[in-house]
């Protein structure tokens, strides 16, 4: 049986002091904590949700290089929105990383309150 490992990832942001890795692979299986729009070097999430989405997809593929995938690797993305009419601006950074129209993961998205200035949050599933 696989065992857990915890990936090690510089360039993407930490949970602050809370115990939780930013990623886990179990055997093939890539599986992040939820990826937030804030970028690594910074405290607080950017207040422009265009900055914040498109920076959740940087951390996104940052995360799964970093435990020895690509983003073809990713079968599915949960997005959680802080409100619905952030679909176009996560639809414009969708089609940037995945052009393909034939090989795009699946996708839901939820669309719910998160905490502050958060208005993304991704929910990876991928397999190396």
């Amino acid at each position: 049986m696989a065992r857990r490992e915890v990936v090690k990832v510089t360039n993407a942001p930490k949970h602050g002091d809370n115990p939780i890795p930013i990623c886990t692979k179990l055997g093939n299986l890539i599986l992040p904590s939820v990826i937030s729009g804030r970028a690594p070097d910074q405290t607080e999430q950017s207040a422009d949700p265009e900055k914040q989405i498109a920076q959740a997809f940087i951390n996104m593929k940052n995360i799964i290089e970093a435990a020895g995938g690509k983003t073809e690797n990713i079968g599915k993305i949960t997005v959680y929105l802080s409100d619905i009419k952030y679909r176009s601006l996560v639809n414009k950074e969708w089609v940037k990383m995945f052009p393909n129209e034939n090989d795009r993961p699946s996708r839901h998205v939820v669309d719910m309150p998160l905490r502050g200035k958060t208005v993304i949050q991704l929910d990876v599933v991928a397999m190396v």
